[in-house]
């Protein structure tokens, strides 16, 4: 059975971060943001309302986002804040299996000191779309809109889907067990050991209703094996028609890795959640 190395994301991956066409970081300012004693690293670019907040997929930091952020700046002039999750770029490392739920938390944590709770746009790829998911359902009246990028909807992880990933993973993870331990392979280890219960619970939940949300879906979908890539095709599809402010976007010539092979997808989601935010702002209330 093959995989393309991008579905990893959607557990873990290890790609080359991205930088700025002029090699300096694509934010203003970073802070470190202390949370059931480990801390973790927000880095904030100004701008006006909504506040869009950037999660990059499995085994990528926020760096991931560096050449979108200038782009997405100029098209919105919305602040942008991006950030790093527990055990990868500045932020401290937590020990034991992953929990979506203290993921969740270190988020929700981070955009309550920044005094982020109003107004936001989710950008959210791969195993981030799982993120948002909890986030939205604690926290709807903060989110003015989603972007999925080829993300985790909960649709996705029937037991028998779950059943091929671990599966399809296991060589993945035995050769890290063997190998030298690295900061990389820790995550991956600690994500492997709670994938199972972690896709079980996510599959049961539902997305609020009241979040509006594009889901960006890449043409070349994280799998080469025809079953598994109609069957992430079909699971989008799924979430997408369980409400009427839901929208499909085909990212064409792209693969999972949309933020790179087409940036201008994503823009154009942000752009228009961004317009439609606006719009109701401005709105006078009675």
């Amino acid at each position: 059975m093959k995989l393309k190395i991008a579905s990893l994301s959607l557990l873990l991956s290890f790609s080359t971060l991205a930088h700025t066409e002029d090699g300096q970081p694509a934010v203003a300012a970073t802070q470190m943001i202390p949370r059931a004693g480990h801390k973790i690293a927000f880095h904030i670019r100004q701008g006006s309302l909504p506040v869009i907040v950037l999660d990059a997929g499995g085994g990528l930091d926020s760096s991931y986002w560096n050449t979108l952020v200038p782009e997405l700046a100029k098209r919105t002039g919305c602040k942008i804040i991006t950030y790093d999750r527990a055990g990868f770029g500045s932020s401290d490392e937590v020990p034991g299996p992953w929990s979506v739920q203290s993921a969740t938390d270190d988020l929700a944590n981070g955009l309550e000191k920044l005094g982020a709770t109003h107004n936001l746009i989710l950008v959210s790829h791969s195993l981030a779309g799982e993120i948002a998911t909890y986030l939205a359902r604690r926290h709807p009246q903060w989110i003015s809109g989603v972007v999925l990028v080829d993300a985790n909807v909960p649709e996705v992880f029937t037991d028998s889907f779950i059943d091929r990933m671990i599966a399809i993973y296991a060589p993945i993870i035995a050769a890290t067990k063997a190998a030298p331990p690295s900061q990389a392979g820790r995550q991956l280890l600690a994500l492997s050991q709670s994938f199972r219960g972690t896709s079980q619970a996510f599959h049961r939940v539902t997305w609020p209703a009241a979040v509006p949300t594009i889901v960006i879906v890449a043409a070349q979908t994280p799998f080469e094996v025809a079953a598994d890539a109609q069957w992430w095709r079909d699971a989008h599809q799924q979430f997408v028609n369980g409400a009427n402010n839901r929208k499909l976007v085909v990212a064409d010539r792209s693969s999972h890795d949309v933020a790179h092979d087409r940036p201008d997808v994503i823009i154009q989601a942000v752009a228009e959640l961004v317009a439609s935010s606006k719009s109701q702002q401005s709105v006078p209330q009675h």
